[in-house]
């Protein structure tokens, strides 16, 4: 159909939520990931700090688990909202969406969650949200480059003929 030809020239950028849904949708996901990865470490630390008996490692795990894992996705969704508004704001105010918007939103998302620790706690913590962005889009840009040349079409060679 149209629509799937259409779909196929499309980048991974344009593929997502338009900008007012993608905040919450960002803010979920990083809330599921948070609580996700946090039950994996919890699972971890409540076994280790379990007394002796399966009993009380199950019990210790569980407990772990449903204490400590929603409060590191809260955190989590707290960093993807303040992100995700921080992108989606850029978007509208430059009126492009690149890799600058995500590295800008990064130092952005990290001075504002670290505004109440001070000014200068504020501002290395904002450098360095730029620094990881700055890395994560370079690394998804030279993945991109390189699934990029494979797929470029190739002369093929024929056989000689005799």
């Amino acid at each position: 159909s149209y629509y799937n030809e259409y779909k196929s020239y499309l980048r991974m950028d344009e593929l997502r939520e338009p900008c007012p849904y993608r905040i919450f949708d960002d803010c979920g996901g990083a809330f599921s990931m948070g609580c996700i990865g946090g039950s994996v470490f919890n699972i971890w630390k409540g076994w280790r700090e379990a007394p002796p008996g399966m009993r009380n490692i199950f019990n210790s795990i569980v407990t772990s688990i449903k204490v400590k894992s929603p409060v590191l996705g809260g955190n989590f969704g707290v960093w993807g909202l303040t992100f995700s508004m921080c992108d989606c704001s850029l978007i509208y105010l430059r009126n492009k969406e690149d890799p600058w918007n995500s590295i800008m939103s990064g130092f952005l998302t990290g001075g504002i969650l670290a505004l109440r620790s001070g000014p200068q706690v504020a501002v290395m913590s904002a450098i360095i949200g730029g620094v990881l962005l700055s890395l994560i889009e370079g690394i998804s840009i030279a993945i991109q480059r390189y699934s990029a040349d494979q797929f470029k079409p190739v002369m093929p060679t024929l056989p000689d003929a005799v």
